[in-house]
């Protein structure tokens, strides 16, 4: 199945929170990456997305230096809604 991967920066200047991470998460601009994969049984080209991940970085001075970490996009984006009000 062929699959496309996309990538945009979301940008918080509030604390926010999302499940599946470690409590409120301070204000910045993080990446988050998409993967999609071609409904083949149309006859023009849709996608369907397969995961959404956040990118966090780790502690500083841990052994981790970034943690991709799986999010609900529906979430995410009301995440972003509440940022901007």
């Amino acid at each position: 199945m062929l699959t496309r991967n996309t990538r945009r920066t979301v940008t918080f200047t509030r604390p926010f929170t999302l499940n599946g991470l470690d409590g409120a998460q301070p204000p910045g601009r993080y990446v988050v990456e998409m993967e999609e994969e071609l409904i083949e049984s149309l006859s023009f080209p849709a996608y369907r997305r397969t995961s959404t991940v956040i990118l966090m970085p780790g502690a500083p001075g841990g052994p981790v230096v970034m943690q991709a970490v799986e999010v609900d996009p529906d979430e995410l984006d009301a995440a972003e809604r509440r940022d901007a009000l």
